[in-house]
């Protein structure tokens, strides 16, 4: 529902006003798309005058009617969402008395119930029909969701707040939590399910229907996607070997296993997400990718699904893409005072190129769309070519590349050419041609952003030259490199204080005399980090910004090793000293640092 008025509408009493009894509502067909007035008139529930009176205030004052209408005291605010259902094509439902049977509440978890805010009262399996009772009309997007989660056909319903909270506690008891030990349970005792075990290959598309169509393997599966969500994991994995089925998930940059279901379920498992997905459940011979669009309370999330034919069935990874979980803001990525300073500057530069360097997961995408969340003007286009799309962001003009169809990244920059860019995004620079775009892209007046997979800063040099790149080029165009990694922060709620021993030191190359007096902290591990010792990431970074003495070592084509010296002599901080500083500063640890970082030669 919209905002309310800034200026609040005197209420006055009115013989009008709407009595305590339901409102009785004309056919749904004669209200759908009417104006709010209209279907209020309809009902018996204000006269014309009144409409009119509200459509006076609301030409002065401004606001949506429907409120003008609750501040004189015509209607309530119940019978404003009952006339705003109806005028999407919604009705209403009474659940007071009603007797939901057990087959229909067997089909939703508390879990979902509880994070959808909807109940279910009725199933229609010849029309492959589910009916929901909602509180709230704005609430369409979990429809959506659950008719992708649970395959129904959903038909919504509109019931009074109270009313729901009653019936959730009824049908689905607070201490009846479902989890995914006792779903897994229920699954090793469907007998249905179990016909199933150690057919291998020799299950044909009718029964794997009848298989991913059964309640436990709908429910098990959105209880760990649900779960995965809530416990900001960025990837499940669905692993089959010979034995057993695998569900692990990883949290901050490790993988934590689940308790695995019966081997059997893993084909049945596999065909639900492809049907989520909108994937081919015929063929389980090649790799698929797909996605899956959900909305949770209102936050839009996206599951990327990529599916990998394996010597024991399909293996399926989903990586969760939560917007409202990513910082897409310079300021919250984890760079230093000084550091993010610099990389304003070099994020304002006319022309050139800028490079984000480390392994895959290390946050690179997530730093090069911070940058352009930032310079995200109306008077600035960008572009960006990427494999694949992880955001969308509005006011961005972004390009998946798709070289099964000879989309490339450097196809895609030709073009990006001739769309009079100001700012260019290249996924990753993974060929000579790709390079050589790039630097006539920046050549030509463009701020060119990329990414490369390389340790360390100055190895990206090694690298460009390695692809054929001209060493003139790289120094007439290249403005830094920004290496990166991602290390856990120390829970803060269960942060203590210790002492290194000296093998510890020496891990990360330092003496018990350099460290002084200094303290050092861990997790020790509580409910709210999972007994990890962890919550959430935070980058860590080095960043080599080109000066004319490192570009006469380019141009000299001097080795990786004399680079890094000359760029460490000329104020680069190294991804270890960057480390350091954080370990010191008590945000993470030792173990974290040593397992990011290489010692510098």
């Amino acid at each position: 529902m919209a905002d309310r008025p800034t200026t609040p509408v005197t209420a006055k009493p009115s013989p009008a006003a709407a009595p305590k009894a339901k409102m009785k509502m004309p056919p749904i067909e004669q209200l759908r798309g009417r104006q709010l007035g209209r279907i209020l008139i309809k009902a018996g529930k204000l006269r014309r005058t009144q409409v009119h009176e509200a459509l006076d205030i609301q030409k002065q004052k401004r606001g949506p009617l429907g409120q003008i209408l609750v501040e004189l005291g015509y209607i309530t605010e119940e019978e404003l969402n009952i006339a705003l259902a109806a005028q999407s094509g919604i009705g209403t439902v009474d659940l007071g008395k009603m007797d939901i049977p057990a087959e229909v509440i067997a089909v939703m978890s508390s879990q979902m119930v509880n994070t959808y805010r909807v109940m279910p009262f009725e199933l229609k399996r010849e029309r492959n029909e589910l009916s929901l009772a909602l509180d709230n009309p704005d609430n369409f997007m979990a429809t959506d969701d659950l008719k992708t989660l649970l395959g129904f056909n959903i038909k919504a319903f509109l019931c009074a707040p109270l009313e729901l909270q009653n019936a959730i506690d009824r049908f689905y008891p607070e201490g009846e939590q479902e989890s995914i030990a006792n779903l897994i349970g229920e699954l090793a005792e469907d007998e249905d399910l179990a016909k199933f075990s150690n057919r291998g290959d020799s299950i044909d598309l009718a029964e794997i229907k009848e298989m991913m169509e059964s309640n436990p393997v709908k429910k098990l599966l959105n209880l760990v996607l649900l779960q995965a969500i809530k416990d900001k994991a960025s990837d499940i994995h669905f692993e089959p070997f010979e034995d057993e089925f695998k569900m692990r998930y990883r949290i901050d940059g490790v993988l934590y296993e689940m308790v695995p279901p019966p081997r059997y379920v893993a084909l049945a498992i596999a065909s639900r997400i492809k049907v989520m997905a909108n994937l081919d459940i015929a063929e389980r011979r090649l790799p698929q990718d797909g996605r899956i669009e959900l909305s949770l309370r209102g936050l839009p999330i996206d599951l990327r699904v990529a599916v990998l034919p394996t010597m024991f069935g399909e293996s399926v990874v989903l990586r969760v893409l939560d917007r409202s979980n990513v910082q897409l803001n310079v300021d919250k990525i984890g760079m230093r005072d000084d550091e993010l300073a610099t990389f304003r500057q070099l994020m304002r530069k006319p022309n050139g190129i800028i490079i984000n360097t480390g392994p895959t997961g290390c946050g690179k995408t997530t730093t090069l769309y911070a940058a352009l969340s930032e310079l995200n003007e109306p008077d600035v286009k960008i572009l960006t070519a990427e494999d694949p799309v992880e955001y969308d962001i509005d006011g961005l003009i972004q390009t998946q590349v798709r070289p099964d169809v000879g989309l490339t990244f450097a196809r895609a920059l030709r073009s990006f050419l001739r769309q009079d860019p100001d700012i260019i995004l290249v996924g990753e620079i993974r060929d000579l041609e790709t390079a050589q775009i790039s630097v006539q892209a920046s050549l030509t007046g463009h701020l060119v952003f990329t990414t490369l997979h390389t340790n360390d800063a100055p190895s990206a040099i090694a690298r460009l030259m390695d692809l054929g790149m001209e060493p003139f080029l790289i120094t007439a165009t290249l403005e830094a490199i920004v290496a990166q990694r991602l290390v856990r922060r120390i829970c803060s709620n269960c942060k203590a204080e210790y002492r290194p021993t000296e093998e510890q030191l020496m891990e990360i190359a330092l003496r018990p005399e350099e460290v002084g007096d200094r303290v050092f902290f861990y997790g020790k591990g509580c409910d709210y980090c999972n007994n990890t010792g962890y919550r959430g990431r935070m980058g860590i970074y080095e960043l080599m910004v080109m000066d004319d003495p490192l570009r006469e070592l380019i141009m000299r084509k001097a080795s990786t090793t004399v680079l890094r010296r000359e760029a460490i002599k000329r104020g680069m901080r190294t991804l270890r000293e960057t480390g350091l500083m954080a370990i010191y500063e008590g945000i993470t640890t030792l173990d974290e640092v040593v397992k990011e970082t290489i010692i510098e030669e």
